[in-house]
């Protein structure tokens, strides 16, 4: 069993913002190249009102997204369907995907990736 010398912890309010290859508005809670963890990311997506981000995929990367606000319409594969607060979605490697917001506030997303997430692992669709 592994141990820390000491917590890797992050802190909300101190985060920066950044808009990632997808469109979407990130804020990157834990990731290997900042905080020193090693085999997954964990992110918040923020989609403001009635934007989309660009259809996508991750190579090698597999997500999960779970909705913590909002809700919006999302694309994955062939499928088409709603989601709302509290929806958890697989979205495995390889699978085109893309969300919109469907509403006048933001849609909050939190975003794991294993491996984690990287821009050179993601190539836009459209």
């Amino acid at each position: 069993m592994s141990k820390l010398s000491k917590p890797i912890i992050t802190k909300y309010l101190e985060l920066k913002e950044y808009i990632t290859k997808d469109n979407s508005i990130i804020k990157e809670l834990m990731h290997p190249k900042v905080h020193g963890n090693s085999n997954q990311s964990l992110a918040e997506a923020i989609i403001p009102p009635y934007k989309t981000t660009f259809l996508h995929i991750h190579k090698t990367s597999e997500e999960i997204y779970h909705v913590l606000e909002g809700q919006g319409k999302m694309t994955l594969g062939e499928n088409i369907f709603h989601i709302t607060k509290g929806d958890t979605i697989l979205i495995p490697p390889n699978t085109p995907h893309q969300v919109t917001n469907t509403e006048n506030t933001d849609l909050k997303i939190l975003c794991c990736c294993a491996p984690p997430y990287s821009h050179e692992d993601t190539e836009i669709l459209e």
